[in-house]
């Protein structure tokens, strides 16, 4: 049985309305730290991870022994997207959170010059997307396409990726991406 460690951090950070960076702090640890494991690129030791519930607080049997509801609402209004980005690059996820969910659904906005940084994105999954508006340059392993509006991409997420907008004006996409990765 594998448990979500990373999706369950972010749910009980997120439901006492702790930033990323003042659990770190609470935690003396780095925001990084906090940053990989909710997006389950790292696995904590059980004593970092301890230490990082008691910045919430909450123990370790609690931590694992809870099961929150699975959401029950279909639609959302624009509004209600939240956002999960920062600086040049919005990610407005639909839905608070992806606890318990096997599908994440972004609708991205690149603003001109905006990237996904010069390491390239390796996690576990797949994930699509279609360009709405803008240029968006993706790099998948050593292929590089620059795609416009209607143009597309799906690959499985192991594979090396990088994305950064082109052109004089934001590019708006939405894309889907499983197991969610935010």
């Amino acid at each position: 049985m594998s448990v979500d460690i990373g999706g369950r951090l972010r749910h009980l950070r997120m439901a006492h309305n702790l930033s990323q960076r003042e659990l770190a702090k609470r935690a003396g640890v780095t925001n990084s730290t906090i940053s990989l494991i909710e997006s389950n690129a790292t696995n904590p030791s059980v004593g970092a991870l301890k230490r990082i519930l008691d910045g919430i607080p909450i123990g370790l049997a609690e931590f694992f022994a809870f099961e929150p509801d699975r959401p029950k609402k279909a639609f959302y209004h624009a509004d209600e997207l939240v956002e999960i980005g920062k600086g040049p690059i919005s990610f407005r996820q639909i839905g608070e959170n992806t606890f318990g969910r096997s599908l994440q659904i972004l609708k991205e906005c690149y603003q001109p010059g905006a990237d996904t940084g010069k390491i390239p994105l390796v996690h576990d999954g797949e994930e699509g997307g279609i360009v709405l508006s803008g240029r968006l340059e993706v790099t998948v392993d050593d292929e590089r396409r620059i795609l416009g509006p209607g143009d597309a991409y799906y690959f499985e997420s192991r594979r090396p990726h990088r994305f950064r907008c082109v052109g004089p004006v934001p590019c708006e996409v939405i894309s889907a991406c499983t197991p969610p990765t935010f």
